[in-house]
């Protein structure tokens, strides 16, 4: 190894590059999640009405520990996202009568 050596406790810079397909993102409305003792793996999928044949449009596999610190992660940006906007309304939330659409 070359470089300097990391100091405990100091931040360490990732430098990434973001592809222009990557930029464009997918939209994902489903997912499905399983595991084995050494991973978790993540099928991001779109489920629309009248599709018979719905498609996985992206795959993620991460280890046990990289999983636990993306749920440490999510959960600290959706406390900033609520402190900022108010509680995210779920369709299972009582008071979430206006999500979703009606004919």
């Amino acid at each position: 190894m070359s470089g300097n050596p990391k100091q405990p406790g100091t931040p360490q810079t990732l430098n990434m590059e973001l592809g222009e397909r990557e930029a464009e993102g997918i939209y994902s409305n489903f997912v499905v999640i399983s595991h084995s003792l050494s991973e978790f793996v993540l099928d991001f999928a779109r489920v629309l009405p009248g599709n018979q044949k719905n498609k996985v449009h992206a795959r993620v596999i991460m280890t046990p520990p990289n999983i636990r610190a993306l749920l440490g992660a999510i959960e600290q940006n959706i406390k900033k996202y609520e402190d900022q906007f108010g509680k995210i309304k779920t369709a299972g939330d009582p008071s979430s009568k206006e999500i979703g659409f009606s004919s």
